[in-house]
């Protein structure tokens, strides 16, 4: 494996964990934005909870997707347009680290203190799948956004309906993810079979229950 693609997966985490993330879109608003005196106390911690669940799971992107680039690169040549194709995931999910960072810094809520700990989890299971070949390593990003993109749905319905900027920035969030989807399948990712799904469930609800307070 080329030492440059270890120094950059290991700059990935670091940067990742410990440097404010810099998004190369526009946080997205919506015309009615500007609801910060619309929130009562209850909805900020609500949006708060909900938004650092978010932000875990941008964490986990970021491992996802380099350990499964960094995977591609051992096959040579071979894995660089399946390499590069994640980073350019990669990438765009920075801007989601970036803008659920910017959120819960407006609403006064802190990040999962946790977030090693789901990095190094994440990063242990794109590897795995990334060395399984190109097929389920994207079918692994497939199902992997379609959970994403669920549960995101999920906190449109929960979200305070006052809270105009969390609302835009989730909606955006989930457009990129169902559309991570389709590249994915259309690049030739392969279905997963139900056993694996339903772990990929199970470890998602545990990281989304223990994130919500912690």
């Amino acid at each position: 494996m080329p030492m440059d693609a270890l120094i950059n997966a290991a700059d990935s985490a670091l940067r990742t964990l410990f440097v404010a993330p810099r998004a190369s879109r526009e946080c997205p608003t919506l015309p009615e934005q500007g609801d910060a005196e619309a929130l009562t106390e209850a909805d900020r911690r609500l949006s708060g909870a909900l938004m650092r669940v978010n932000h875990v799971g941008e964490i986990c992107a970021q491992a996802l997707y380099t350990s499964q680039a960094l995977a591609a690169r051992r096959a040579g040549s071979a894995g660089d347009a399946l390499a590069q194709q994640l980073e350019a995931a990669g990438r765009e999910e920075t801007d989601h680290l970036a803008w659920t960072q910017r959120r819960l810094d407006e609403l006064g809520a802190r990040p999962s203190l946790l977030n090693p700990l789901w990095y190094a989890g994440a990063f242990g299971l794109g590897m795995l799948a990334g060395r399984m070949g190109r097929g389920v390593s994207l079918g692994f990003v497939v199902e992997t956004e379609r959970q994403v993109e669920a549960h995101l749905a999920s906190h449109m319905e929960r979200l305070p309906i006052h809270d105009h900027a969390s609302r835009a920035i989730v909606a955006q969030m989930k457009a990129d993810e169902a559309r991570h989807a389709r590249e994915a399948t259309q690049a030739g990712a392969v279905e997963l079979p139900r056993p694996v799904k339903g772990l990929m469930t199970l470890a998602a609800r545990l990281m989304t229950t223990v994130a919500h307070r912690v």
